[in-house]
């Protein structure tokens, strides 16, 4: 009965939705690395744009924040970068580390790429590093007992926050 007290608790995660509807894998033939620049950067969920490399939100974050740095070139392997795509990424990863740090007041950071879908990537077809933002009271019980993770911030308010404190 809608408003009677019970035992559940409720995560409202209304920006999944476009995950659920749109299937299990929206841009099966395409690569959403190469599709995200040609997009707004508010559709795209792009917070920066370099010359060689970008940076979004992850759109299935571990936590709220959680960027990837990816070259525009569709290249799936870290040393198949040339020497400007990994001081670019170098740097952004850097900014993004100092953009997180001041909007998100994160206690500390997970950075790394998954190289190959045997390494755990999840479009292993194009290089991006992930830049995962955490904090001390992050982990609690529901990823381990109800494989649930709570996201307490919608993508597109995210964004916003990241992208205009970006050339601060």
């Amino acid at each position: 009965m809608a408003g009677v007290p019970d035992e559940f608790q409720r995560l409202w995660t209304p920006h999944r939705m476009a995950y659920i509807q749109a299937g299990p894998q929206p841009l099966r033939d395409a690569c959403p690395f190469c599709a995200a620049p040609k997009m707004s950067d508010e559709d795209a969920l792009i917070v920066a744009r370099g010359e060689t490399a970008y940076v979004l939100l992850n759109l299935y974050p571990y936590n709220s924040g959680h960027l990837l740095v990816c070259p525009y070139r569709h290249i799936s392997q870290y040393d198949e970068a040339t020497p400007e795509e990994v001081a670019e990424i170098g740097a952004l990863t850097q900014r993004g580390m100092q953009v997180l740090r001041k909007v998100s007041r994160c206690d500390g950071f997970n950075i790394g790429m998954n190289q190959g879908h045997v390494a755990g990537a999840g479009i292993d077809g194009h290089l991006h590093q992930h830049i995962v933002p955490r904090w001390t009271a992050d982990a609690n019980f529901f990823p381990i007992i109800a494989k649930t993770k709570a996201l307490p911030q919608l993508l597109g308010d995210v964004r916003r926050v990241v992208a205009d404190a970006w050339y601060d």
